[in-house]
């Protein structure tokens, strides 16, 4: 298809230039130059082709007596984009003060100026030289200003003064003209500095900016709204806080867990036990229904029945087993209690089950097998190994730790068996 269009054009510019000939042919034109007692006569259309042969000898000539003048610049771009590309690899591969040196060797190329001093900057900072790196970014800011002051912020919270580097993009933010980076630091300053209603109102816009990818971003807004709740004074204020939440926030299993603890610890159980039960129901999250177990107060009674009711579909979650063997021990059932931290333990050794296995056995006045699962768990927080128990006396052996196999049935209903 090009190559008809090609011809096209040709056939084109071959019929303009006939006709013009033609024209030109009728009436060539003359023109008269007299200087100094010498006369030149000629058409126009030779003056024409006189003047640009003329005008194209010029720029040959000129340029011919600017080469010897262009060799010392043209040496000297091309060493500063060397160096600007040996500086960029030596950050990547974390050298950075071989990288710190030739990023500034390359930004005496003005046109490399502001990315080098940026790169720079960088590097300093990486090394902890912060006051080189501001350094920096202030001959950057000249050149790259926005990208020099979110910099600017990222060497500020990396130097532990988040306040100031919120202090530095707030005017922006207020504003709506931060970049997608300015976003993130932005957020990230507000997180660390503890002003989490600025760190909320980051979300939105660090969304629609694409800067992060939707894990990191995740991982971000939920960091942001735990500390939100964590950071409520009063039922009050956290009751306030959770309904203007958007609804898929509130659908995070962490920022759950975070509210339904907040919430317990002001003395609203009912409502944190409701937040749960209405995860669980959507999505199936073995920490949060640890954390179901670990809540207190409500009817114990009815809440085992609800969470014995689990178990049927999750017999092998050492999260359930853990909240059940909890709830066991509120109610003095020692010996079920028991039976389900055994298990728990079986599955996923933790140190929270061995604590509440401790308790299993404090309870009816068992000191010495209580001390030894207390001692269990702390050796586990700590990373150390764990002592196992003796024979289980009301067993009369030892603990059945085999997990619990789930029935397995094909399509027709017909359990399958297990080789």
């Amino acid at each position: 298809m090009k190559l008809w269009r090609w011809i096209l054009a040709l056939v084109i510019v071959a019929a303009v230039a006939a006709f013009g000939w033609h024209w030109v042919a009728e009436d060539p034109g003359y023109v008269l130059v007299r200087f100094r007692g010498v006369t030149a006569q000629t058409s126009l259309l030779a003056a024409v082709v006189l003047l640009l042969l003329a005008w194209a000898l010029l720029i040959v000539l000129w340029r011919a007596l600017r080469w010897p003048f262009g060799a010392f610049s043209r040496r000297h771009r091309r060493v500063s984009q060397q160096r600007l590309g040996e500086g960029l690899v030596a950050l990547m591969e974390g050298r950075h003060g071989d990288a710190e040196r030739d990023l500034h060797r390359a930004s005496r190329l003005k046109t490399l100026r502001g990315p080098a001093l940026l790169a720079a900057a960088e590097a300093a900072s990486r090394r902890g030289e912060h006051g080189r790196a501001l350094e920096a970014l202030d001959e950057a800011a000249q050149v790259a200003p926005r990208a020099a002051r979110v910099l600017r912020a990222r060497v500020l919270r990396r130097d532990g003064k988040p306040a100031e580097a919120l202090a530095l993009l707030a005017p922006e933010a207020d504003s709506g003209n931060l970049s997608p980076g300015g976003w993130r630091e932005y957020a990230l300053a507000a997180l660390a500095s503890g002003d989490t209603r600025r760190a909320r109102a980051a979300l939105e816009p660090l969304q629609k900016s694409g800067v992060m990818g939707a894990r990191a971003y995740t991982a971000l807004e939920t960091q942001i709204l735990v500390a939100s709740i964590q950071a409520a004074g009063d039922g009050a204020v956290l009751n306030t806080l959770w309904p203007q939440l958007p609804k898929a926030q509130r659908r995070a299993p962490a920022v759950i867990d975070a509210y339904a603890r907040k919430a317990a610890s002001y003395g609203l159980v009912l409502p944190a036990m409701d937040e749960v039960e209405s995860a669980l129901r959507r999505e199936w999250s073995s920490p949060l229904v640890e954390t179901y177990g670990a809540l207190t107060g409500g009817d114990p009674e009815a809440r085992l029945r609800r969470a014995e009711g689990w178990l049927e579909a999750h017999p092998n979650d050492p999260g359930l087993l853990l909240a059940l063997g909890r709830i066991c021990v509120r109610m003095s059932l020692w010996g079920k209690a028991r039976t389900y931290l055994e298990r728990s333990l079986a599955l996923a050794p933790s140190a929270n089950a061995w604590e509440a296995l401790g308790d299993a056995y404090a309870g009816p006045g068992d000191a010495a097998l209580a001390q030894r699962c207390y001692r269990n768990a702390m050796a586990l927080a700590r990373g150390d190994s764990t002592e196992p128990l003796p024979i289980a006396p009301i067993v009369g052996g030892r603990l059945d730790t085999r997990p619990v196999a789930i029935e397995e049935r094909d399509e027709h209903g017909v359990p399958r068996l297990r080789p």
